[in-house]
């Protein structure tokens, strides 16, 4: 039988747990295994040498370890993969796929669509791992690929700025070359990429998998035919994933549905009132009006998400240090919401056309909405967006005052959220924004 995403979630790597006699996830955090049998046991290292997922015995953590494969089997079946290798970072999950598409087949030459997280883009402009890479707008793929090339690499919704690339064009386009889809921003529950053509699915599990910032990791869904390679990198760069934050991302994908639809409920309100603010000069957010030509949301992915990000007219670093309830910090996906400057944070390593490429303007901030009150949160944007510009957006003669802390609704924001709605009702946008705006030198991460 299959199950909805949410039942998946919960369930997910838990099948033999009833059999075990316990209801909590297990946690082993062995880091080597008695073997009496030391023949078998070199076999079993042998095994896991060669690529294998798992063998008689587990011999040493950085081979196997119980508690991260379980969490690797729930990610694999959420993304509808038949495997998935998780790693100490998404920056490791990263590099160990250039290096098993490309190093391990000797085709080092690499395909990319800007924008992408910061490290990502600076991994691959610096040429650390011996590639070269030729940047590409989503509909010049097929003509950059060449003899040589072993990868396209896509972020969708790309980062910092939302942009959304066509999974399934790139795929045609490229042909018999693996493509990596970064899914960190959409998470499985709003797109999964592997059931586009996309070769490697990859997650910055610190992100929303884990959801609460306090979990490190990366994880990489696939074909079992590609998963051998990477645990070979694994295996001998030593990138593997800690029990403990194997135990946490594992448990935090139950809550992960739950997390994502909440967070983006709020992000398209605010998404909206951001967007007819006068301290606002452009939204970059999926779900609003205009923002997908293509028509992905709905059709590739299935809601616009949780991330927004927004171009200032004034100072953007004022506006997040007058920031009262918001956190200033790098990464995303948290329950608590959180800003950054991308151009002096995230992708400060970027080179300038990099960031001119990427949309990576001086006032843009990205911003990772959480699970806080809606108008709380508008309440802080709009009185930090406010004392960096001096200047609110214009309620009509006769409306009736607000209370403090509270969003006006000014006719443009009524106006737009009605446009809003009928797009939604064209199925130009997802049914959950929707309903949302109706009322219903290492790079940070």
């Amino acid at each position: 039988m299959t199950y909805a995403v949410d039942t998946r979630a919960v369930h997910a790597g838990r099948a033999d747990l009833a059999e075990l006699g316990v209801h909590a996830l297990p946690l082993d955090f062995s880091t080597t295994y008695p073997m009496h049998d030391q023949v078998a046991a070199g076999a079993a290292l042998g095994a896991f040498a060669d690529g294998a997922a798992t063998a008689a015995t587990p011999v040493y953590q950085r081979l196997y370890n119980p508690t991260t494969a379980r969490f690797e089997q729930a990610l694999a079946e959420l993304e509808g993969t038949e495997a998935a290798v998780s790693f100490a970072s998404g920056m490791a999950a990263i590099t160990a796929v250039l290096q098993a598409a490309c190093l391990m087949s000797d085709r080092r030459h690499v395909v990319a669509v800007r924008p992408l997280y910061g490290g990502t883009d600076h991994l691959l402009s610096i040429g650390l791992l011996g590639l070269s890479v030729t940047w590409v707008d989503q509909d010049e793929v097929a003509g950059a690929i060449r003899p040589d090339t072993g990868l396209v690499v896509v972020e969708t919704p790309g980062n910092p700025t939302l942009g959304l690339v066509d999974i399934a064009t790139v795929c045609i386009q490229a042909g018999d070359v693996p493509v990596l889809v970064d899914n960190t921003f959409a998470t499985p529950v709003l797109q999964n990429p592997a059931k586009l053509g996309a070769s490697y699915v990859v997650h910055s599990g610190t992100k929303y998998l884990g959801g609460h910032g306090d979990v490190l990791g990366g994880v990489v869904a696939c074909a079992e035919q590609r998963a051998g390679a990477l645990r070979q990198v694994r295996i001998l760069t030593g990138a593997v994933l800690h029990p403990l934050a194997g135990y946490l991302l594992h448990r935090g994908l139950a809550t992960l549905p739950l997390r994502v639809r909440a967070a983006q409920a709020t992000a398209a309100t605010l998404a909206v009132r951001l967007a007819v603010h006068r301290g606002i000069g452009k939204v970059h957010y999926p779900g609003l009006p205009g923002s997908d030509p293509r028509g992905l949301v709905g059709r590739q992915m299935r809601g616009p998400g949780a991330m927004i990000a927004f171009e200032t007219t004034g100072d953007a670093a004022a506006v997040v240090a007058a920031l009262r309830l918001i956190t200033p910090a790098v990464s995303l996906g948290s329950v608590d919401s959180l800003i950054e400057h991308p151009a002096l944070l995230t992708h400060r390593l970027v080179d300038a056309e990099g960031k001119q490429t990427g949309g990576i303007t001086p006032n843009l901030l990205r911003m990772s909405v959480g699970l806080e009150d809606v108008d709380d949160l508008w309440a802080d944007l709009d009185q930090a967006l406010t004392a960096a510009t001096r200047a609110t957006v214009p309620v009509a003669a006769g409306s009736a005052p607000t209370a403090p802390g509270t969003a006006p609704v000014v006719p443009a924001e009524q106006a737009f959220t009605e446009e809003f709605a009928a797009l939604a009702d064209a199925e130009a946008v997802s049914a959950t924004a929707a309903q949302a705006v109706n009322g219903s030198a290492p790079v940070p991460a």
